[in-house]
């Protein structure tokens, strides 16, 4: 079950390198990360995170900041100038409050999500636990903005239309 609801994760990293990429993948990680149910009270214990899940984790973002984008703007496109609502996909109220068109694209964006994360080796309860992780875990959110950076070098992002 996915949430699309925007809180950007990195706020204090001045580098400019790969700046609106970062922004949209922290984006997309709390879209995302909200996106699935948390259940608190699994959570309460500090969690042990790998350097493989948080390399998961990184490539699972960044796999889905285009497919939020697209969703978002077909979205926007059939919504018009009106403000798009927070999208939680858990919520069918949230959901269903979409007009016919602009529901399909959401459910389909949260459908796609789940698929990126489990396709990167994560479940939703994992991904979920290393995003809630990373807001309050400063260290470890270094280590994700340092991945992502290393990532995109790796293999940079698809040209913008």
């Amino acid at each position: 079950m996915l949430t699309i609801y925007i809180h950007p994760l990195i706020n204090r990293f001045p580098q400019i390198l790969s700046q609106s990429l970062i922004l949209g993948t922290i984006t997309t990680t709390t879209l995302v990360s909200v996106t699935f149910t948390i259940n608190t009270t699994a959570f309460a214990q500090t969690p042990t995170i790998s350097s493989r899940e948080v390399t998961n984790y990184a490539k699972a973002v960044l796999a889905m900041e285009p497919v939020r984008q697209q969703a978002f703007e077909e979205i926007k496109k059939l919504i018009g100038s009106k403000d798009i609502p927070k999208i939680i996909c858990n919520e069918p109220k949230s959901v269903s409050s979409l007009p016919g068109k602009a529901k399909d694209i959401a459910i389909k964006y949260c459908n796609d999500s789940q698929k990126i994360v489990e396709s990167n080796e994560l479940t939703t309860e994992k991904f979920n636990q290393i995003t809630v992780e990373i807001q309050k875990n400063n260290p470890l959110k270094e280590q994700l903005y340092n991945t992502l950076l290393r990532l995109q070098q790796i293999s940079p992002a698809p040209p913008s239309k």
